[in-house]
């Protein structure tokens, strides 16, 4: 059955040949598996079993090593496959692995950095000397941290999106708009730029029209994302920060350290344009490990 399945793929929904040797491998192990419970006949194969298999998937077993959470993932989709392909056949009566899942990845943490990080990243963007990129980029930067932008949300920005120099409207995913406040640091930077930064480099040699766009290039045209990350990652070293920085680094620590200063979590849902607070609920996990850090650290009788 499972070289007529391997076929049927290969023939009928066209994958890869690299595919199809994964999936051959994945079902070797998979009738290995069967074989050390006493199970030679597909049709005895219940629920209980493929999920069994799964689990041995991420924990190793006499058939191969443990797998990671993709290649579970994989191999179980080559199950999936063969007995959905067995019931389409009239080979099986029930999908005894259809309602099987592959295991859900773990959660990664954000990475934030400190408070003092942060300031060291700012604080090398304002050193630089005075010039039209300059006060540009000290404005890209404040506002990214100062707002918890997302990237491709500021380098969207229109000067009109700034109307108000203590608000700013941005853009969010699904076409989604939020208007979130500007603190007095973003507000300084934002001003120097509109005065001193943007008009030179809107009547840049050869630029064409840009939109209203707030944030420009050197040639007069709307800053791209991988320029406002490259701007990021220079001024990251020049700083000397060792983290890896990436503006999604600034966001992320702009919501932890919202928490951290006692900020609301559906207030800080709002700020991040997050559609559902149990998104936001990932950052309160770092903000935990940081108070149990503090604690282990500052109360005298909290390690042995």
């Amino acid at each position: 059955m499972t070289r007529s399945f391997l076929d049927h793929v290969g023939i009928e929904r066209g994958l890869s040949a690299n595919t199809i040797a994964a999936y051959r491998r994945d079902l070797r192990r998979y009738e290995a598996f069967l074989q050390e419970c006493g199970t030679t006949d597909l049709a005895a194969v219940s629920e209980v079993d493929v999920a069994a298999f799964v689990a041995s998937l991420r924990t190793g077993d006499g058939s191969g090593p443990a797998l990671s959470e993709s290649s579970v993932g994989r191999c179980l989709a080559a199950v999936r496959g063969l007995h959905k392909f067995a019931v389409s056949e009239g080979l099986l009566t029930v999908d005894v692995a259809r309602g099987v899942h592959p295991p859900r990845p773990a959660r990664r943490l954000p990475k934030a950095l400190t408070v003092d990080e942060i300031a060291s990243i700012l604080g090398a963007a304002a050193s630089v000397p005075d010039g039209a990129r300059a006060v540009r980029d000290s404005a890209l930067l404040e506002l990214l941290y100062g707002t918890g932008a997302r990237i491709s949300e500021v380098v969207a920005l229109d000067v009109d999106d700034i109307s108000d120099p203590s608000l700013v409207r941005l853009k969010g995913k699904g076409g989604k708009e939020r208007v979130v406040p500007v603190g007095s640091f973003a507000q300084a930077a934002l001003d120097a730029y509109l005065v001193r930064g943007r008009p030179g480099l809107a009547a840049a040699t050869g630029s064409k029209t840009n939109g209203g766009a707030l944030f420009l290039n050197s040639r007069g045209g709307r800053l791209s994302r991988q320029s406002a990350w490259t701007i990021l990652k220079s001024t990251a070293e020049r700083a000397a920060i060792s983290s890896a920085v990436s503006p999604h680094t600034m966001r992320h620590s702009f919501a932890t350290h919202l928490l951290d200063g006692g900020a609301d979590v559906r207030v800080v849902q709002e700020l991040l344009g997050h559609a559902s607070v149990t998104t936001t609920q990932i950052y309160t996990m770092v903000t935990i490990d940081r108070l149990r850090e503090v604690y282990a650290q500052a109360h005298p009788r909290a390690l042995g």
